[in-house]
């Protein structure tokens, strides 16, 4: 079993930067794609970002040019940095990791993220 934690997210104003954070309970080395998703309140859970193991990466639409995700393998680690954030992306924020050789995939218990003036 794997536990993930996610911290970082909070109250921001449209434009502002946020960073969210998710520890593994475990290393990532064998982490074959470390996501994250959000669930908007009324909506369905939709990926946000994710890195693939080799390093690349790829990003909802709505996001592009603006978050980068990002992994560190030795403090188990993997971010997603949120920059010029809007009202539109606030959501519940979920980490979630899929490791090779393991048919699970682990989520994290969310982290919200509002943004609004």
């Amino acid at each position: 079993q794997v536990q993930l934690v996610e911290s970082g997210g909070g109250l921001v104003q449209p434009g502002g930067s946020l960073t969210l954070s998710c520890v593994a309970s475990r290393s990532i080395d064998s982490a074959y794609a470390l996501g994250w998703y959000r669930q908007a309140p009324g909506k369905q859970r939709e990926l946000v970002a994710r890195i693939i193991s080799g390093g690349s990466t790829n990003y909802a639409d709505s996001v592009k040019g603006r978050f980068t995700i990002s992994r560190d393998n030795a403090k188990n680690t993997v971010y997603l940095q949120m920059n010029d954030l809007k009202a539109e992306n606030t959501a519940v924020y979920y980490c979630n990791v899929a490791f090779y050789g393991d048919i699970r995939e682990y989520w994290g218990q969310g982290t919200q993220v509002i943004v609004s003036s």
